[in-house]
């Protein structure tokens, strides 16, 4: 089915008979407020959509769907199908005090969507579509609810343009999630991160009224207010559309895979590539235990590069990577060809939590100069965690200015015993620090959630308070996404 959602793992016992894992205070609509909520839009509180509503694919809530449990059940699902009907939904349930959560392909992997104390579940993915698109300008239209598949598709096929953004979720999430979280696409070093390419947002405050930010290639008007809500998770408002940049569809192609010695030799390679201007879409260096589980290759670390562009580029690109990459062993280039054959693959990790293994990702930004430190501290924390049966890492996105540590790591219920959820969080305390601690940034492209929002006021320091400070401004009554960002929760 077209524009819905993708299920993480099956809940145990059905939909229909989920129940609420987390201890917290959950709202119910009053049956008043239910009924206006209905002169707006689509509702429903059938309780198997409820139950597939109020979840994502953070790794934890997806070992509870074993127990026939989700985060936190929402009370209804609302779903406009225009920004006025959404509008109107907003509006009453500020009067009303009812919690909202927007919700699109629900991909995350934070707990971001969780509805963490019920209330509305806003679905996003009736505002659908490519509005308009300029081709001149190199700027499409695009409503927030669009799957990224289905964009991307539309894009090349009916237009000859690329978005540029491919993130491993593409099939799995929206254009509106790509924005809320500040989304990575794989090919991010030649195209940018999704705050590099939108222009101007549609939003809907809490209050119902709708803004519009931006639209013009650069100003200097103030702020940028497309920047104070892409990365707010729905917490400050919620992006109904986006116009965004596109590209030419790219007509020459690199690849080349390499095999370094050591981490910090790739890493140091991959910076010289970017010092001297090239922005290969793809730079990705996996670690020996990376390089061994994904290309059976063994004692060494491998870089893999890709890049597609104007035959010029490619061409000044391969020189100067080959030229970086000379001490290096030159390896198969048909590795690329085996990173894309499954890079959005996300089947595994539903068997592994079936499997019982207790299982996640941290990605981490850093700069150049930290970036060793980053790699080494979190591994070290995170394999000092007692239960720890892996922890791996590669860098997979690169800038002029640094690089995304990626570190995978693995225990199993056979080892951490009934406390997996504690083992699960210790590892989260050990890395967030760890990397914290070393100057890494608390997210690269995951975005917050629910997961780290402990770690918040670490990672922003005294500009925490400007973040609560605008989040009171902008929604006063604490209805939109609570218990998210480590910002103030009405609900506790």
């Amino acid at each position: 089915m077209t524009n819905a959602p993708t299920p993480p793992i099956a809940l145990s016992g059905g939909a229909d008979a989920a129940s609420s894992r987390l201890d917290v205070q959950r709202v119910q609509i009053p049956d008043s407020v239910a009924a206006r909520l209905a002169t707006a839009c689509e509702v429903t509180v059938d309780a198997a959509i409820l139950a597939e509503a109020s979840r994502d694919w953070w790794p934890l809530a997806m070992s509870w769907a074993r127990a026939g449990q989700v985060a936190s059940l929402a009370s209804m699902v609302a779903r406009p199908h225009t920004a006025d009907g959404l509008a109107e939904v907003l509006r009453i349930c500020n009067e009303s005090r009812v919690p909202v959560t927007a919700i699109g392909g629900r991909s995350g992997v934070c707990g971001g969507s969780v509805p963490l104390h019920g209330g509305v579940a806003l679905d996003l993915t009736g505002l659908s579509g490519i509005r308009s698109i300029d081709t001149e300008s190199m700027v499409v239209d695009v409503a927030a609810g669009t799957f990224g598949d289905e964009y991307e598709a539309e894009l090349r096929n009916e237009h000859q343009v690329t978005g540029g953004h491919h993130p491993q979720s593409i099939a799995l999430s929206t254009v509106g999630g790509w924005l809320a979280c500040r989304s990575a696409g794989q090919y991010s070093t030649r195209y940018g991160k999704i705050e590099d390419l939108v222009i101007g947002l549609d939003v809907v405050l809490a209050d119902g009224t709708q803004v519009v930010t931006g639209g013009a290639p650069r100003a200097a008007v103030g702020p940028d207010l497309n920047q104070l809500f892409v990365g707010s998770e729905g917490t400050l408002g919620v992006i109904t559309g986006a116009r965004l940049r596109v590209h030419p569809l790219p007509t020459a192609e690199i690849r080349r895979a390499f095999g370094f010695a050591s981490f910090e030799e790739g890493l140091d390679a991959c910076r010289r590539i970017m010092h001297r201007g090239a922005t290969p879409a793809v730079v990705r260096l996996y670690d020996e235990t990376e390089s061994g589980r994904n290309f059976d290759i063994d004692d060494l670390h491998v870089l893999l590069v890709l890049d597609e562009a104007d035959p010029e580029i490619i061409t000044a690109t391969a020189a100067i990577v080959d030229a970086e990459c000379r001490e290096a062993v030159a390896l198969d280039p048909d590795l690329v060809e085996q990173w894309l054959g499954h890079r959005n693959n996300v089947g595994a990790l539903e068997s592994l939590i079936g499997a019982g293994f207790v299982v996640d990702t941290m990605e981490v930004a850093a700069p150049w100069a930290a970036l060793e430190a980053v790699y080494r501290d979190m591994i070290d924390a995170i394999a000092g965690v007692e239960g720890t049966m892996a922890a791996s890492a590669h860098q997979s996105h690169s800038y002029r200015d640094g690089a995304c540590i990626y570190v995978t790591f693995a225990g199993h219920k056979d080892i951490v015993g009934a406390d997996k959820d504690g083992y699960y969080r210790r590892v989260w305390d050990a890395g967030s620090r760890a990397g914290l601690a070393a100057g890494a940034a608390l997210s690269h492209h995951h975005g917050v959630g629910l997961n780290r929002s402990a770690y918040m006021r670490e990672a922003l320091g005294t500009a925490m308070h400007v973040l609560a400070a605008t989040k009171a401004a902008l929604d006063p009554n604490g209805i939109l996404n609570p218990g998210k960002l480590g910002l103030p929760d009405p609900w506790g």
